[in-house]
Formats: structure tokens, C-alpha cells, sequence
């Protein structure tokens, strides 16, 4: 399945991946699609959501035909197996991402929930004084829940900025990292310009002011092996379903005994010790986080999706991501009047490219690509204080992943042509 493959392109230098990327594909069945005009589908919208292989889709299918129930409560066969899957899941996101300890995976509805219940339960300690650090890269759902926070209890919400070259501008961190910091948050791969961040380095300087780590992990995870015992973080988020899995799921990593400190997120069944009409009392994590009906059938997709990337290996899907990463940053150089935002070199870098083509708005950039199959994204992804700081609105976005082809990326670059010359901006 995972044979080294090259690939010589009429456009650029041969091109090396450790992935046989033409087996890896047929596990996706809708990468074969043809899509009106006779065009094959080009998927390059993987920063976004990616596509979801056989396995995955049968393993959910299979829970729904064979074993569907309630978790934890139905004392009957069928819940047994269902409340197994469940844990199962559970069981695989902690080996996957390096848990020590198994009941620090909380699964949410997205990373979304994920980044607002770390808000949430951590913000009930701030006050007038405290201070919250983030990035100016952040994807809005590490920005929102934290000014929310900082507006409920008067904290002060500071950031990190962006130099030109699109990396985080470190140089005031003795400044911006001080005795008032209580939390650090920020993504480990930026979703617009593809960044990766020292997070290791950042986290050891707030550690040493006593400030908590949170880490946006859901570029980072899909892409290259994760080990949060080693990070440096001590609340790290994700979804599901950048890393083929289903949509639905995301994960809250934490360490326990900070997981163990902090108040509920949402009330409900299941996170509750005993309910009385007086008060109530709290389960211990991960149920503390989990109330309701859980994501079941999500959770056994998820477990799925990481074995299926596990088998493959993390190491040959970083390698590959940043071989065909390296390939689309050289052929985008070669568009007139193409600009890229952020990292030019694909070092220290993710598999997202955004980009602007003079004269053509991002919108009509992906509208008249889309008319020759290939499907990217456009707007502000998102993220638009960081589209402010290099004066643009929106941007067009390509991004990649472990099915991604230099085929792919060659009709990328001719269909760039195409935008230009339809627009008359050749």
C-alpha cells in the first residue's frame, strides 16, 4: 500500500513521495468521480474537511446495521457492544496522539466545541488583571471563545502578530509572556497560511510563568505523528474530520489532573454523580465533559479513520504531505501575478496555500476552476485577522493531503492558466 512512487512533470523537477499515492486513492472512491464537463474530480479543499475512505465508511456502517444502541445505559447486549465501540474509539484517539492515560480523551460535537469548552472551563478563573495570549493566525474558533471569555470576567486578550514572511512574530515574547499570563492559545498549523508553530519552545516559556497551553491541533493532526506527552501542551484540540474520519466528532486532549480541576462545560446525563433537587455533583473526566447522548457511530468512524492512517504511517503521510507541498509552491511561483500568503518554502510548513491572482477575485478563482473539476476554497477561511494584516478580504485556497497527486497539482497550475486567460489578465 505504501510503495515509494515518483512522478516526472512537463512542468516541474521529478517529483518523490514515500506513498503509492495511485493505491492510497482507491480507498477513496469518490477521488474517481467525473464531474460535469467530463472533468475528473482534483480535490484540493482538504484543509477544509477531507475525503473519507471504504473503511471508515463501512466501520460506521456496520455500527449502525449490527450493534447500534445507547452508550452506558441499555443493560443489554446491544449496549454492551455499543458502549465498547465507544470506548474503543476512545481507546485509539489516546494511542494515536500519545496519551498517557485514556480518560483524558473528551470527545465534542468538533474542534470548535473543543477550543469553547477549553474557554469555558478555564475562563471561570480569570479576572480583571489576567491575561489571555493568542495569535493573530488563529482560526476564529481559537479567537471567539476567548474574547468571549475575556468580555465575561475582564481579562485582557493579547496577541502574538505575524511577520511578513508569515511566521509568528516572536520577538516580544518576554513581553507578551509575563507574570499576568493565565492561558496560551494557539494553533499548531495555521489553516490560512499553512505555518507551523514552535509550539514546544512557546509552551516552555508559559509554563514558566504558570500560564496553561491550549493548542489548536487540527491542521496538525491529519498531517504528521502527534505525541502530547512530550508537546508541551496541556489542552490540545481536533476534529475528526480533517483526518478522515466522520464529521460530528472532534477531541478535547487534557492532562488529567487539570481536566480533574476544572467545572462542567454542559449540563445533561452522564456527566453528573448524583442529581438532587438541592444541587448536583459531577462525574470525573472524561464524563464530566460528555453530557447527553454521545457521538456513537462518530466515535467508532473516528477509531477507524486512525487505524486507517496508522497502517499507513504518520511518518510516510508527513513526508508525502511536504513532498507534494514543496511541488505546489514551485509550480505556483511559475503563475504571472500570482502571490502567495505565507511561507514560500515549504519548510516548517503544512499542506494549505493561499494565494492571490491579480486582477481575479478569489471567489472567481475557485468559481471558473471549479468549471474544470478542480475544487479549492476561497473567502477568508475562517481566519480574517490574518488576511487583515496583508491587506486582503479573502484569498483562494488550495490544500493537500495524503491522496493528493502531482497530477493534481500540474492541473492546479494549468487551470491558474485558464483563470487568467479567461479573465483577460494573461
Amino acid at each position: 500500500m505504501t510503495g515509494a512512487r515518483t512522478f516526472s512533470s512537463p512542468l516541474q523537477p521529478s517529483f518523490e513521495s514515500p506513498l503509492d499515492w495511485h493505491t492510497v486513492r482507491a480507498d477513496f472512491p469518490i477521488l474517481s468521480r467525473e464531474l460535469s464537463g467530463g472533468y475528473p474530480l482534483v480535490y484540493l479543499d482538504s484543509a477544509n474537511s477531507s475525503q473519507k475512505p471504504r473503511q471508515v465508511v463501512q466501520a460506521i456502517e456496520e455500527h449502525y446495521l449490527i450493534h447500534n444502541a445507547n452508550v452506558a445505559r441499555a443493560m443489554h447486549q446491544l449496549g454492551a457492544e455499543a458502549t465498547a465501540a465507544y470506548e474503543g474509539g476512545r481507546d485509539k484517539v489516546a494511542a494515536f496522539i500519545g496519551a498517557p492515560n485514556r480518560e483524558e480523551i473528551v470527545f465534542t460535537k468538533n474542534a470548535s466545541e473543543a477550543l469553547n469548552l477549553a474557554a469555558h472551563t478555564l475562563g471561570a478563573a480569570l479576572k480583571p488583571g489576567d491575561e489571555v495570549l493568542i495569535t493573530e493566525m488563529e482560526h476564529h474558533s481559537n479567537i471567539v471563545p476567548w474574547q468571549l471569555a475575556c468580555e465575561r470576567t475582564g481579562a485582557t486578550l493579547r496577541w502574538f502578530g505575524v511577520t511578513d514572511e508569515g511566521r509568528l512574530d516572536l520577538s516580544n515574547i518576554e513581553e507578551l509572556i509575563n507574570e499576568h499570563t493565565k492561558v496560551v492559545s494557539l494553533t499548531w498549523v495555521s489553516n490560512a497560511l499553512g505555518t507551523i508553530n514552535p509550539i514546544t519552545d512557546i509552551a516552555a516559556k508559559a509554563h514558566a510563568v504558570g500560564a496553561v497551553v491550549v493548542v489548536d491541533a487540527s491542521q496538525a493532526v491529519p498531517q504528521f505523528p502527534v505525541d502530547v506527552s512530550t508537546l508541551g501542551a496541556d489542552l490540545l484540540a481536533f476534529t475528526g474530520h480533517k483526518a478522515v474520519g466522520p464529521t460530528g466528532i472532534g477531541v478535547l486532549w487534557g492532562r488529567y489532573d487539570l481536566l480533574a480541576q476544572l467545572p462542567p462545560f454542559l449540563g445533561g446525563g452522564e456527566m453528573i454523580e448524583v442529581v438532587r433537587m438541592t444541587g448536583s455533583t459531577y462525574a470525573p473526566p472524561p464524563a464530566r465533559f460528555e453530557a447527553g447522548t454521545p457521538p456513537i457511530a462518530q466515535a467508532v468512524g473516528l477509531g477507524a479513520a486512525l487505524d486507517y492512517l496508522a497502517g499507513i504511517g504518520m511518518d510516510k503521510i508527513a513526508a508525502h504531505e511536504q513532498a507534494i507541498t514543496a511541488y505546489a509552491l514551485e509550480g505556483l511561483k511559475t503563475v504571472p501575478g500570482l502571490t502567495i500568503l505565507g511561507p514560500t518554502e515549504a519548510v516548517e510548513r503544512g499542506g494549505a496555500i493561499s494565494f492571490e491572482l491579480d486582477g481575479v477575485h478569489p471567489h472567481d478563482v475557485a468559481t471558473v476552476l471549479d468549471t474544470r473539476g478542480i475544487a479549492v476554497r476561497a473567502g477568508h477561511h475562517c481566519a480574517r485577522p490574518v488576511h487583515e494584516r496583508f491587506g486582503v478580504q479573502s484569498s483562494t485556497r488550495a490544500s493537500f493531503y495524503l491522496y493528493t497527486t502531482p497530477e493534481e497539482i500540474d492541473a492546479l497550475v494549468d487551470g491558474l492558466g485558464f483563470v487568467r486567460s479567461f479573465f483577460k489578465v494573461a
